[in-house]
């Protein structure tokens, strides 16, 4: 099966970067600055590839600090590193993030694992002693009310300067590997917080009447991500709708035969059927509408929902799950029963490159020690097993309506739910949890399923699952996620829950 590529690239983060030093030690030591300094051209070399970077170089006085700040307000950045070179007084520090409020990861790596006991000088010792500023840096961010962050470990130099004295190879260490990996998800959550903010997010429909926890202020989602949402009505993607042509239906239906498999009727669910060739070609139809509209719309992501009296809308809708399961692997977050925050999540997993599918509680089988996790809205085809099957529905379940639905569930391996939901204190809040997705039978009834092993059993999984003020949808990504998302959390100043 080919995979989609997607429909716009997400903005890469504004990464600033500056060393941190003290001034008084330079003519002191020959040598240190410029050993300090070739660790800060890697560190920036290395962050390249996770975003843009704006390296400022050494802060080594309160005077160098004022400028290093108004250079990253210059830069429009959307986090700073700061790296403990050596020691350094706090004051040189304090005024950058005075100065600039973006959020700062203090990087206390060391060079060596070991110092070169019987043959370091002071000026050696002053190239490892970096974690000896970070206590002095957190009292006096503390009292400043500025929060951080530090990441811990060894540098991860592939070759030992010059200058020094010890084996400063430390790129295989684990120490190093586990703390490039912290900076590489402080970026992706950078990256996240930005795309949010310059992200457009469609709303079509309306919610399905009587699920409370959908409903979402759309000014506090503003006001919490930065993303900009905007209200599309029916007759919007109507208008979409008269315009598609014979020719472009063809094409959507080769590929909807491409990408997903065309069921025949459920073997054990009399309202599954095999899609007949008309609701193949409308599904079709709406699916090309879909994407003109966002296309049109510049949508980043759409949440929909209409119930109807049995109008023309109505019959638009019954279309909606094929194209918008296009759209989802094309990275255009779409979830259903006008779930914007769900949407919100989906999309913080596809910006993440995560997957991201459209997901609430099925079942539980406790004989697997499994949760069935899936829904009839929209999947993501890029973490699917195998291809998607298509399904006829003589009615979605609960809902008026009827059409094509997909059935699929997801590889097996590691993967994470993220849930966004609103507290009773009007504040956004994500629900994270770590499983695995098991090969397990699932029902044929044209939803994604996908059994899901917590580290719980069922039973104490959802003791503390429901106690978090969880909506009822969630977005499935995969891989072990949880520090991820927990970071992406912290830049946006979202409380969040892992269990």
């Amino acid at each position: 099966m080919e995979q989609f590529t997607k429909r716009k690239k997400s903005p890469k983060a504004r990464i600033g970067l500056y060393s941190a030093g003290l001034h008084t030690y330079w003519d002191q030591f020959e040598g240190l600055k410029d050993c300090l300094l070739s660790y800060n051209s890697f560190i920036a070399k290395r962050l390249s590839g996770f975003g843009e970077v704006f390296n400022y170089g050494l802060v080594d006085t309160e005077e160098k600090g004022r400028a290093a700040g108004d250079f990253f307000n210059e830069k429009n950045v959307d986090i700073v590193f700061s790296h403990a070179a050596t020691y350094y007084t706090s004051s040189c520090v304090l005024p950058v993030h005075q100065i600039n409020k973006a959020p700062v990861i203090i990087l206390n790596l060391q060079p060596a694992p070991e110092m070169a006991y019987e043959s370091t000088g002071t000026d050696r010792w002053l190239a490892q002693c970096v974690g000896c500023s970070i206590p002095e840096i957190s009292n006096a961010f503390n009292r400043a009310k500025i929060p951080f962050f530090a990441v811990n470990g060894l540098l991860g130099l592939r070759e030992t300067p010059a200058f020094a004295k010890a084996n400063e190879v430390t790129f295989d260490r684990p120490e190093a590997i586990k703390a490039w990996k912290e900076i590489e998800d402080w970026c992706i959550a950078a990256k996240v917080k930005r795309t949010l903010q310059y992200a457009r997010f469609g709303f079509l429909g309306g919610y399905y009447s009587g699920m409370l926890d959908m409903y979402s202020d759309f000014t506090m989602l503003q006001a919490q991500t930065g993303m900009d949402i905007h209200i599309l009505e029916m007759s919007d993607l109507d208008a979409y709708l008269n315009e598609v042509t014979d020719k472009e239906i063809t094409e959507m239906r080769a590929k909807i035969e491409n990408f997903f498999e065309i069921s025949g009727d459920s073997p054990s669910d009399p309202i599954a059927r095999k899609p007949t060739r008309e609701q193949l070609d409308w599904s079709a139809k709406v699916a090309v509408a879909q994407e003109k509209m966002v296309i049109d719309r510049n949508l980043d992501s759409v949440s929909y929902y209409y119930h109807g009296r049995n109008d023309h809308f109505e019959e638009v809708q019954s279309g909606f799950i094929v194209g918008f399961s296009l759209l989802n692997a094309q990275g255009v977050a779409c979830s259903g029963e006008g779930d914007i925050k769900t949407a919100l999540a989906m999309k913080i997993a596809d910006i993440c490159d995560k997957g991201g599918s459209f997901c609430e509680i099925v079942a539980a089988d406790f004989n697997r020690n499994t949760m069935i996790l899936g829904h009839d809205g929209p999947f993501h085809l890029a973490i699917s097993k195998g291809k998607p099957i298509l399904r006829g529905m003589g009615v979605y379940h609960g809902k008026r309506g009827s059409g094509v639905s997909v059935e699929a569930k997801v590889n097996p391996g590691p993967v994470t739910t993220l849930g966004v939901t609103q507290t009773g204190d009007g504040k956004l809040k994500f629900n994270i949890s770590e499983g695995e997705a098991v090969d397990a039978p699932i029902l044929l009834n044209g939803n994604t399923s996908t059994h899901i092993r917590f580290k719980e059993n069922p039973a104490e999984y959802m003791d503390k699952w429901f106690v978090e003020a969880p909506t009822h949808h969630l977005a499935l990504s995969v891989g072990h996620n949880a520090e991820l998302f927990k970071k992406v959390a912290l830049l946006m100043d979202i409380p969040y829950a892992i269990y």
